[in-house]
């Protein structure tokens, strides 16, 4: 995918941040393969909850580690949904009108990881096969 606004991944930056780590980019990557799956179960578990507070600060945190990246579908979702949920804080009311961006989170996060392996594996003399953090993107069974 190109660096377009349709785009899941921004290459330019996902570079940039590949230069600028350096030879610790892969083990960098993978905590936040780890703690991007975290962010988005404990998303999911505080709209469930209908708890505006508890969404705030991973979907805030899954924003700016994804754009980081380069993730910026990603992104830009966790940080619509960070925003609606500063809303429903601020005027004391229910997140409840968020299904829709609940629903892509986990998906997004899915390509997201996936687009970074085709690109690691790609740029790498060595397959970085590691397994799906949180059993995202396997199926249980």
């Amino acid at each position: 995918m190109g660096q377009g606004g349709n785009s899941v991944v921004n290459w330019t930056t996902f570079g940039q941040t590949r230069s600028l780590i350096g030879n610790d980019f892969v083990k960098i990557l993978g905590h936040y393969r780890d703690d991007a799956a975290r962010y988005v179960v404990a998303v999911e578990q505080a709209y469930k909850l209908r708890d505006a507070v508890s969404m705030v600060r991973p979907a805030h945190t899954l924003k700016g580690d994804s754009l980081q990246f380069g993730g910026e579908a990603l992104g830009r979702l966790a940080e619509h949904i960070e925003h609606s949920a500063r809303r429903c804080v601020e005027t004391q009311s229910v997140p409840d009108k968020l299904d829709a961006e609940i629903i892509r989170l986990r998906p997004l996060l899915i390509e997201t990881l996936a687009e970074f392996e085709r690109e690691l594996t790609r740029s790498q003399p060595v397959p970085l096969r590691r397994p799906a953090a949180a059993g995202f993107g396997r199926k249980q069974g």
